[in-house]
């Protein structure tokens, strides 16, 4: 395993050997984040110093690629390591504020054209939408993640990703390899959790100048006896459409961690987000398709193992 500095003058070098690595890949916000630790000399002080991008390669075979957040040199009893630590490029767009903006029939090409690209970032995959008539406005304060996620999450139904390139892909997320966790598997750890806190029952989705309502009920939590209610109040001249999709994308949302399944398997990088295991998991009867939300790589002087975070599909 290869950890590779790229400094802010556009240098590449590489980094001694890796004692240690942690990766966590989300695809999405929380952006994916590593940590390595290194073996240290005095030459590589400057190298870090003027650290900017971070890639973690495996031969030839990319990893991650992402931005520095900070370095540590440490001298202990053990001896001298550094560790290097960063996110994912969504953090580009994260720590970069918008301004306010308001357009008029947008495109989503405009929208990345405007808060993505200026930040060095490149898109892999740019789905057709647009806001039709519709005014999209863009809220002082805001993020250029933000300006970018309500757009693709209002016109297009679907929240952007980044890729383990650091390559944007403003569609649809692509389905991922299918792969089974079963009794054979070298699972370590497996842990269930259902969290009914926060499952909205229903979104009250209100225009407070044209003083329209439109409801969406959960119909399938208030059969099981979930009573849990929100009111949203939105900007005036909402139409029906958007009503109706900020009231399912809330409920959607709420919903979204009810279930999830943490799995602990010997061995790192054997899935990231997107993917989809189907568990086979007779001692605790758990079994059903799952996508891969979360998966994070640990490797030390014990060995390396992944955690997934599982969603029901």
């Amino acid at each position: 395993m290869t950890g590779r500095i790229t400094t802010c003058d556009h240098s590449n070098f590489n980094l001694p050997a890796l004692l240690t690595w942690n990766v966590t890949y989300t695809g999405t916000v929380p952006c994916d984040s590593f940590t390595v630790t290194c073996l240290y000399t005095a030459a590589l002080e400057p190298v870090l110093r003027r650290a900017a991008g971070f890639t973690l390669l495996d031969g030839e075979n990319v990893l991650l690629r992402g931005i520095v957040d900070e370095y540590e040199i440490r001298q202990t009893e053990e001896g001298l390591s550094a560790l290097v630590a960063g996110r994912g490029y969504a953090g580009r767009l994260l720590d970069n504020e918008s301004r306010a903006a308001t357009y008029q029939g947008a495109t989503l090409g405009e929208i990345v054209r405007n808060h993505v690209t200026p930040y060095g970032i490149t898109c892999n995959k740019l789905e057709d939408v647009s806001s039709g008539g519709e005014m999209y406005t863009v809220a002082a304060g805001s993020s250029q993640w933000k300006a970018l996620e309500e757009f693709c999450r209002a016109y297009g139904g679907f929240t952007p990703t980044f890729d383990r390139y650091g390559q944007l892909w403003a569609a649809p997320e692509k389905a991922g390899k299918t792969f089974e966790i079963s009794d054979s598997s070298s699972v370590l750890s497996i842990v269930k959790r259902e969290n009914h806190y926060g499952v909205l029952s229903e979104m009250l989705v209100i225009d407070k100048t044209r003083g329209q309502m439109y409801s969406v009920l959960n119909e399938e939590w208030i059969a099981r006896g979930g009573q849990c209610r929100r009111v949203l109040y939105t900007p005036g001249q909402s139409t029906w459409a958007k009503m109706r999709y900020t009231g399912e994308y809330q409920i959607a949302q709420s919903k979204a961690d009810e279930v999830g399944v943490q799995v602990t398997l010997a061995g790192g990088f054997l899935a990231f987000p997107g993917d989809v295991a189907t568990l086979e998991l007779s001692r605790t009867g758990l079994t059903g398709t799952y996508r891969v939300a979360e998966a994070q790589t640990r490797a030390d002087g014990s060995g390396e193992s992944i955690t997934l975070t599982l969603r029901e599909q």
